[in-house]
């Protein structure tokens, strides 16, 4: 294995915090990616890892030593991008919003792939927070403005929201004409996977927005079961547009106080913010944008 191999695997042990875990994502032998760290250790004549029976993490020498390595690999695999007009390729680790990927981004994935047929796809779904660095994920896909300063967000959508509720909910409960109409009203709770707490209901008065937290029978944390509630009549809710069409256009569901509408929700794509970003991540991201903006402007939305 030569020296440039050999910094891509250690930067990828650091990333997993496990031999094994490497070795996996590069179809290595576990033995060899053992080997071939005792060497490299051995040629730089510090110690670099420091092993437990749980985890692998980088000793001061090893974490100065990972980030030269990312900065190198980067350089080198942009070079040759730039120079020799190699097609982006390799393995791409990404974490999407499942519902929001079925609707912007599934649709076109066949041509991405048949564009850049030398990149691998490795696709997880989830709105949880993830630890792209320790996971070896290179980028994930999330409705909310980012919170985590380790990461860098690229805005690529900004989504319409909608307040609804059942024709049969609205016929017990009445239609609300203005806020303060929504003092006999309930919500269906959604549940944060952030903080735990649910989420309350907002509506934009000007350019003010008002928060409101209504009486909830039930809570859920999944954005297809807060949907089936509303339509069972146990709520009022707040969803993309874009996810209600069908619902909407059926008569099934009713959007509900239409001039105080929910703030648009933005869309990003994160990554970790000591990554320099590699062609196949930056070419994913550019696909990912043209996707969201197309299938917006198709929608009417």
């Amino acid at each position: 294995m030569d020296k440039l191999d050999a910094m891509r695997l250690f930067a990828r042990i650091v990333e997993r915090r496990s031999f094994t875990m490497a070795a996996q994502d590069l179809e290595l032998p576990r033995s060899t990616v053992t080997d071939v760290v005792k060497r490299l250790e051995a040629r730089l004549g510090v110690r670099l890892l420091e092993r437990t029976t749980r985890q692998v993490r980088p000793t001061l020498d090893g974490e100065a030593y990972y980030q030269r390595c990312l900065a190198i690999l980067a350089e080198i695999e942009e070079a040759e991008s730039a120079f020799t007009g190699a097609r982006p390729s390799g393995l791409l680790r990404v974490d999407v919003h499942g519902t929001l990927a079925r609707h912007f981004m599934l649709p076109g994935l066949p041509d991405f792939l048949a564009r850049y047929p030398d990149i691998q796809l490795r696709i997880g779904e989830g709105d949880r927070y993830v630890d792209l660095v320790r996971e070896g994920v290179d980028c994930v896909l999330r409705v909310g403005t980012p919170t985590d300063s380790s990461m860098i967000g690229r805005r690529i959508a900004l989504l319409d929201e909608v307040t609804l509720a059942s024709p049969g909910y609205l016929e017990r409960h009445g239609m609300p004409e203005r806020l303060d109409d929504l003092a006999t009203h309930r919500m269906v709770g959604f549940v944060s996977s952030a903080t735990g707490a649910v989420i309350p209901l907002e509506f934009q008065t000007g350019d003010a927005i008002r928060q409101l937290t209504l009486p909830v029978t039930v809570s859920v944390a999944g954005a297809d079961m807060y949907v089936a509630m509303a339509g069972l009549g146990l709520g009022l809710v707040q969803v993309p547009r874009y996810r209600v069409q069908d619902e909407l256009a059926s008569g099934a569901l009713v959007e509900v106080l239409p001039a105080t509408p929910p703030a648009p929700s933005p869309v990003y794509v994160l990554y970790p913010q000591n990554r320099q970003l590699s062609p196949r991540v930056r070419v994913f991201i550019d696909w990912l944008s043209t996707e969201f903006s197309t299938r917006l402007a198709t929608d009417g939305r």
